[in-house]
């Protein structure tokens, strides 16, 4: 969608192609971070982008064996809005379609699941979808393989994936919140668990994590003594837990890492989780996407509009966007490593990491993970121009 606008805003024609008929689902991924809050900014949409309703996350802490702790100070960056906001995907989809509609070249189809692609001499053409009015195929001097960690573009593409792995899974579960519940954001590790826990507003959204692979063992254990599991690391929830009186409740995330080996081929390009799935840890997905998207643009918008795209132009793409990739992704792994492994393995309470006591006494050191997790490796910036008509009423 992002890439979509960007586009279709610097005077390429371009067709976004959606398989549901609407944004409306729970992707529990919520955390747009400050590096893109900026975009917004530089894209003169901030204010209507902050009309829209969300939480504002200024830190990021983490109760651990009953010590609390901030891990992460954003108030120190440098950008408009130096803070997390929590807004349900489907509001920020909403968001970026809204703005891209008022442009001509831009046409988003709703309903139309892409099946296939479309190949002619050694190059892609265009893709085959499955529409409300039957099969359909859409042809562009570019596809973008934008379609997530199960894409299907990439395994029809053929492209060699490089798994790097994780140990863990993810339950995600919906708990009522209350008035005097803590107010923030944050992890929670105590005893063998971790949950994570978003705050939005009337119920906490929940990630409790689980060794890789064990959700029939837990489901095995029986629903109470998932409550049990979930109490030991957030007793304030009491009688809560009550809520998730069946295991249709309970959403299991398998958790994949991974990147491909080369995110393009002639006609095609490969972004976001399409060519690097990305672990939770972080919550970085969505802006590692979206910071994607913004280069694809820089780099693809003036030979897409000349017609002189070549495969060299989508390889600057992958060049430009591999090293923070690849630098996140080890950031993440070791953190699985070295925290959710030990976690998850062992019952018995944790010493804190060195690192993280070091974040505990100097506060100061908290400006390195908020960069890191606020604004990436490789934060990007708008250099595309406003080149395109757009409709004045809409």
């Amino acid at each position: 969608m992002m890439l979509g606008f960007l586009l279709a805003r610097a005077g390429v024609p371009v067709t976004v192609l959606e398989k549901h008929k609407d944004f409306l689902r729970d992707f529990r991924g919520d955390t747009v971070h400050p590096s893109t809050i900026e975009l917004m900014h530089e894209l003169g949409l901030l204010d209507a982008f902050l009309a829209v309703p969300h939480n504002v996350v200024r830190q990021v802490g983490a109760s651990i064996e009953g010590q609390d702790m901030i891990m992460a100070d954003f108030t120190h960056l440098r950008v408009k809005c130096p803070y997390i906001a929590l807004m349900p995907q489907w509001d920020f989809l909403d968001f970026l379609a809204s703005h891209a509609r008022k442009f001509r070249d831009f046409t988003l189809h709703l309903e139309n699941e892409v099946t296939d692609l479309i190949e002619e001499n050694g190059r892609v053409v265009g893709v085959r979808a499955r529409s409300p009015q039957g099969p359909a195929e859409f042809r562009a001097d570019l596809v973008i393989g934008a379609d997530g960690r199960s894409s299907i573009v990439r395994q029809r593409a053929g492209f060699e994936v490089h798994d790097i792995g994780a140990p863990m899974d993810v339950l995600w579960i919906r708990i009522p919140r209350q008035e005097d519940d803590p107010p923030d954001t944050l992890g929670r590790i105590h005893a063998g668990h971790f949950l994570v826990m978003i705050n939005r507003n009337s119920y906490w959204q929940c990630a409790y994590l689980i060794k890789k692979g064990s959700f029939d063992a837990v489901k095995g254990r029986g629903l109470s003594a998932f409550h049990e599991d979930i109490l030991t690391v957030a007793p304030f929830l009491g009688a809560r837990v009550n809520e998730l009186d069946d295991w249709e409740k309970v959403k299991l995330l398998t958790v994949t890492v991974d990147r491909l080996h080369t995110w393009h081929k002639p006609g095609l390009l490969c972004i976001g989780d399409s060519a690097h799935a990305m672990s939770p840890i972080g919550g970085v997905g969505i802006n590692l996407a979206i910071q994607d998207a913004v280069a694809a643009a820089n780099l693809l918008a003036e030979p897409l509009r000349r017609g002189t795209l070549g495969e060299y132009d989508l390889r600057a793409v992958q060049e430009r966007r591999e090293p923070p990739t690849r630098k996140t992704q080890a950031m993440q792994v070791f953190i699985q490593n070295h925290v959710v492994n030990r976690v998850l393995g062992d019952p018995r309470p944790i010493r804190l990491p060195l690192a993280l006591r070091l974040l505990k006494l100097f506060p100061v050191l908290r400006r390195i993970p908020a960069r890191v997790i606020g604004l990436g490796f490789r934060p990007e910036h708008i250099h595309t121009r406003d080149v395109s008509p757009s409709f004045p009423s809409r």
